[in-house]
């Protein structure tokens, strides 16, 4: 098993450096970030906009569409028809390519933190919150993939649902009807902690929407990989 994740992740690795598409899902928020925080400075800005703005489109947008686009091509081209052949197990291949899309959604979201100034505990805290919105958001892309006929099934998914978890949070800054409604979906929680990182709290509502969030969606990947996986076998 363990050979087949560390066969997924180099095979995904050497992907990704041909694939530019997928290349710049992991690298353009970051490099907006260090770009903004460094260029911009407005009247009365708060402290980390732009790398908390950019943090949470992030969140939404890039472990997202990423590991949706992989999956769908994938089955497109039939690779993992091949792969499943080589007794590589469906639950194998997608654990491989959720630990490669975190680590690289990780590796960027060091890039946002760094960028902000966020140092010592406090990066440490900004790491986390992006870990679990990055978990949920691959788990979620996964999902899309799997159940996708081909990449533009996968992309007709995804852009809807990335557009709602990505931009949800920085509409609720300028409109309260709109935050009202982001309430429930976890990438307004992520950002609301972002918000006040230094002295974080989990109050009843973020913890009930990130679990009803994770439940939904891990409820949805475990639907799609039965229906795909399960019936291959």
């Amino acid at each position: 098993m363990t050979h087949h994740i560390k066969a997924i992740l180099w095979k995904q690795m050497l992907d990704t450096l041909k694939n530019k598409t997928i290349m710049i899902q992991f690298v353009m928020f970051p490099v907006m970030t260090v770009i903004m925080e460094n260029t911009i400075e407005l009247q009365n800005m708060p402290e980390h906009f732009f790398a908390n703005l950019f943090a949470i489109m992030y969140v939404g947008m890039a472990p997202l569409t990423s590991i949706a686009a992989i999956i769908a091509e994938e089955k497109e081209k039939n690779t993992l028809r091949v792969l499943q052949m080589s007794n590589v197990k469906g639950g194998e291949y997608l654990l491989g390519n959720l630990i490669y899309i975190f680590i690289m959604c990780m590796l960027g979201s060091l890039v946002i933190g760094l960028a902000g100034g966020y140092t010592g505990k406090t990066l440490l805290t900004f790491m986390a919150i992006m870990a679990v919105g990055h978990l949920i958001s691959a788990i979620l892309g996964a999902a899309i993939g799997v159940i996708s006929k081909n990449q533009m099934s996968a992309t007709s998914l995804t852009v809807p649902v990335m557009m709602i978890f990505s931009f949800l949070p920085m509409l609720s800054m300028f409109n309260e009807t709109i935050a009202k409604v982001a309430k429930v979906v976890y990438s307004q929680q992520l950002h609301l902690l972002l918000q006040d990182i230094r002295h974080p709290e989990l109050s009843v509502q973020c913890v009930t929407v990130l679990s009803v969030n994770s439940l939904v969606i891990l409820a949805v990947f475990i639907f799609a990989y039965r229906k795909v996986f399960a019936r291959s076998k």
